[in-house]
């Protein structure tokens, strides 16, 4: 039960990152490599407001969720708006040249050397029916929880998800509609990025703090996303907590060094007998 319920923790991050590579996908199709660097980057600026600026862990939490709100409708205004209307695999290309101009970029700026993280809760473990968990582990579980519930009903409820949704699904019915697709997109990079940023900073504390913190977490959290359907929000939540929990026993029974290996071999299985993924539906292509 130790090892479930870490993994689960592990799995909240996994969850919130494939979240953001969802959101973006699902509204824009278009697969964000970048993600993890710019989580990484809004990781960099929290700790600038934790370390150099001396402010308190919530209120850096909130400036850093801005930061990367602004960050990500700036990644979209300049590099991907451009080319909206170009092949997909263009987009996707742009994206990975972004991840090595932002890792290049915070390693020119901060190094390439680790940094410890602070954690926003401190103090000795709590033991629940023999499973230890720690302060901090809970905040992160309980962020994560408001967060998601936050973003459901931002994108089940409101005029701003209504518009999301009808763009994923029909562009040029929606622009007919009255839809500003471009405020919708850059809508979803900002959120997304945000949800990126949150998983930076709560990776951070577990690992070190260093430009390539977020290489085999953004791995991780699109093996989530596929796992559970890359057009399904839920699915990238219940794929996140699975591989979370999966990875958590390979490593403690198997080997550290083989969990992503395993990992791809579930998402190999899974996605043989269902190829859309646990939660994701088949996409239906009209032709005239």
């Amino acid at each position: 039960m130790q090892i479930i319920v870490s993994g689960l923790i592990f799995g909240c991050i996994y969850a919130l990152g494939a979240l953001g590579l969802v959101l973006i996908f699902k509204t824009t199709e278009v697969a964000n490599f970048a993600h993890g660097e710019m989580a990484m980057i809004t990781t960099f600026v929290s700790y600038i407001f934790l370390t150099s600026y001396g402010l308190p862990y919530l209120l850096s939490l909130v400036l850093s969720l801005l930061f990367a709100i602004i960050f990500g409708m700036f990644v979209y205004i300049v590099f991907m708006k451009r080319i909206q209307s170009a092949p997909h695999l263009n987009q996707v290309v742009l994206t990975l040249g972004l991840f090595m101009v932002f890792n290049g970029f915070a390693g020119i700026l901060w190094g390439y050397d680790t940094v410890s993280y602070p954690e926003a809760l401190t103090g000795s473990p709590f033991q629940i029916s023999g499973i230890f968990i720690s302060s901090n582990e809970i905040f992160m579980v309980g962020l994560t929880v408001l967060l998601m519930l936050v973003f459901f009903i931002l994108f089940r409820y409101t005029k701003i998800g209504l518009a999301m949704r009808s763009a994923s699904q029909d562009r040029i019915a929606s622009e007919l509609m009255g839809v500003k697709v471009t405020g919708v997109f850059m809508g979803a990079w900002a959120i997304g990025s945000a949800m990126g940023g949150i998983a930076g900073i709560m990776t951070a504390p577990i690992t070190f703090l260093s430009p390539n913190m977020m290489g085999e977490v953004l791995i991780i959290a699109f093996a989530g996303a596929v796992l559970g359907g890359f057009n399904s929000l839920p699915g990238a939540v219940v794929g996140g907590l699975i591989v979370g929990v999966f990875q958590n026993l390979i490593s403690f029974y198997i080997s550290p060094e083989l969990k992503i290996v395993f990992v791809f071999l579930l998402i190999v299985l899974v996605l043989y007998v269902r190829p859309q993924g646990i939660f994701g539906g088949s996409k239906i292509v009209k032709k005239v």
